[in-house]
């Protein structure tokens, strides 16, 4: 499992999508929903998840708490590793990076932001590779 996070409109997708040949890409920005990974991922594709606050979101609307909603992404990380291994294909996690900005004024937004950072970092300890992503430039860091 890959991680390539970045900021919004820092040049991402188009990282991914220059280093991998085919694709099962499911994405949040065109109403994708995490959960269907599996019946998205097309045989001798690299699956591409991508639009995590979206889906953490999702679950914050499902009155679930910070532990439950961390923990769900957890184990989903642990499916894909696992179908990984099984399927002997790519999976790559496009991840918004939010810490380094302003903090916001909301609560709900500084939620969002906690989780999604928590999330990330599940998301780096598993992967066997890390990318940062600035101004369309990438640098490994795992």
């Amino acid at each position: 499992m890959q991680l390539v996070l970045g900021g919004a409109f820092a040049g991402k997708r188009k990282i991914v999508k220059d280093k991998q040949q085919t694709f099962s890409w499911v994405s949040s920005y065109s109403d994708g929903v995490v959960w269907d990974w599996k019946s998205v991922w097309l045989t001798d594709t690299t699956l591409v998840l991508e639009g995590w606050e979206k889906w953490i979101i999702q679950e914050i609307k499902n009155n679930d708490s910070n532990d439950q909603i961390r923990h769900k992404f957890k184990e989903l990380f642990h499916c894909l590793l696992e179908e990984e291994n099984k399927r002997n294909s790519d999976i790559v996690l496009i991840m918004l990076e939010m810490g380094k900005g302003i903090v916001p004024l909301e609560k709900e937004e500084r939620r969002l932001r906690d989780i999604a950072g928590w999330v990330a970092q599940d998301a780096a300890k598993l992967s066997e590779q890390v990318e940062y992503v600035w101004n369309g430039l990438s640098k490994k860091i795992k």
